[in-house]
């Protein structure tokens, strides 16, 4: 068992014990998306593949959460940024503009990248090191940004 699921498990253990309710079912969320994931790929995920769940998972509470604020629902709103600030305690660090930076350039020299034409390359290189700690669809503009350069 990956040792991100086993941290999730615990969580829900802590919180159920401290009577939090709410933090409970975003925790209990997260554990039956893995599951679904596992169930419908008859394996068992490990760590990067639990993480990329997570992630999907904070980006769709992220796009509903703005989507609530437009339609002026807060008290969605709300629920869904509670939700967020629970799946980022199980992501990894944020990288750095520097760090990211540098896995961008290692990743272009590395593929010989030269025009947008090979982003995909470059994409594939740099998606197991920045997943879970950095907006993949900032890092792809940034990459698109350099190839177009």
């Amino acid at each position: 068992m990956s040792e991100l699921r086993d941290r999730v498990q615990s969580a829900t253990r802590e919180a159920m014990k401290a009577r939090d309710k709410a933090r409970v079912g975003v925790l209990r969320l997260i554990s039956a998306e893995v599951q679904r994931v596992e169930v419908d790929e008859r394996r068992e995920l490990d760590d990067p593949d639990v993480l990329r769940v997570i992630d999907k998972m904070l980006k769709q509470r992220k796009d509903s959460e703005q989507q609530y604020r437009d339609a002026g629902r807060q008290d969605l709103a709300d629920q869904e940024a509670y939700e967020v600030s629970v799946l980022i305690e199980f992501l990894p660090q944020p990288l750095s503009d520097a760090e990211l930076n540098g896995l961008i350039d290692a990743a272009l020299s590395e593929s010989g990248a030269t025009s947008p034409r090979d982003m995909g390359k470059v994409m594939t290189l740099l998606r197991p090191q920045v997943q879970g700690r950095a907006d993949m669809a900032a890092v792809s503009q940034l990459v698109k940004a350099r190839l177009t350069d």
